[in-house]
């Protein structure tokens, strides 16, 4: 991750959360000192942990944090993730906003797994989408990799990607394709999103680098593929989810993109309890 986008993020964060001053934490004198464990309360992967040192360096430089796990490492309830000693007032201060944190990019790791666990394809390969939360972009596509799946477009600039209004606009496929090329150099992949036989056999013929099967079914994929050349990269996306992500292992495309990854998933359970 970019440390100085990550600091930023935390220090947005901790703004919002603390205003001007923690009244709560105040009733304890600055000299307090405490220790606290993060648990984890529920299976799953982990992603973000890097934020409890970074957020409360932020706080307090007396703060010491050990991790216990690593990024990507796979726990079960109970498990010890951190411990964390130091100043009272700013343990509890950053609990919350570290919590936020590691609790949804750990979401967004459980959910990537589970869905690479499901496809089970030595060949296709799980990414994400631009479906992000405004600011957190860099974060989620972190924790999908931290999941074992791959990143999407990063943004707009990062590639093409003609979608259906686009071809709306230009009035063809070939047409759109042919603005992008003729605008940009060889450098730039232009993906082409298709939902009909007749389009992908446009999309070919005009040139794209990569191929979207946009809300096609597992069956029509697998004979849509056949059509594609080896050199352009299929995509599969569209309403496809962790109960049906399996039945696309034998279609032979070669990326499945799910929004779900990022903008619809369960927090991972992790507490933060200071010792007794």
């Amino acid at each position: 991750m970019n440390q100085s986008e990550l600091k930023e993020i935390i220090y947005q964060a901790l703004q919002e959360d603390l205003g001007f001053g923690d009244l709560s934490s105040a009733i304890f004198p600055e000299g307090h000192l405490s220790s606290g464990t993060f648990l984890a309360k529920a299976n799953g992967t982990l992603a973000g942990l890097d934020i409890i040192i970074q957020t409360y360096r932020l706080l307090d430089d007396n703060i010491k944090i050990t991790l216990a796990k690593q990024d990507g490492d796979v726990v079960t309830s109970g498990d010890v993730i951190a411990k964390a000693e130091g100043p009272t007032r700013a343990l509890l201060s950053g609990e919350r906003v570290v919590l936020n944190f590691v609790q949804h990019l750990s979401g967004i790791a459980t959910a990537t797994r589970k869905a690479v666990n499901a496809l089970n394809s030595d060949h296709t390969r799980v990414c994400d989408t631009r479906k992000t939360l405004p600011g957190l972009r860099m974060l989620q596509k972190y924790a999908v990799r931290c999941g074992g799946g791959y990143n999407h477009r990063y943004r707009l600039d990062d590639g093409i990607m003609i979608k259906d209004n686009h071809i709306k606009a230009a009035g063809s496929i070939a047409k759109a394709v042919e603005k992008a090329k003729s605008q940009h150099g060889l450098m730039v992949k232009v993906e082409v999103e298709t939902e009909t036989k007749e389009q992908v056999l446009e999309a070919i013929e005009a040139g794209a680098d990569i191929i979207m099967l946009d809300n096609r079914p597992p069956e029509e994929v697998k004979q849509l593929v056949t059509l594609i050349p080896e050199h352009i990269i299929s995509e599969a996306s569209g309403d496809i989810t962790l109960e049906t992500i399996g039945s696309y292992r034998e279609t032979g495309v070669d990326y499945i993109s799910m929004g779900s990854l990022t903008h619809s998933v369960n927090a991972l359970d992790i507490s933060f309890n200071l010792d007794t």
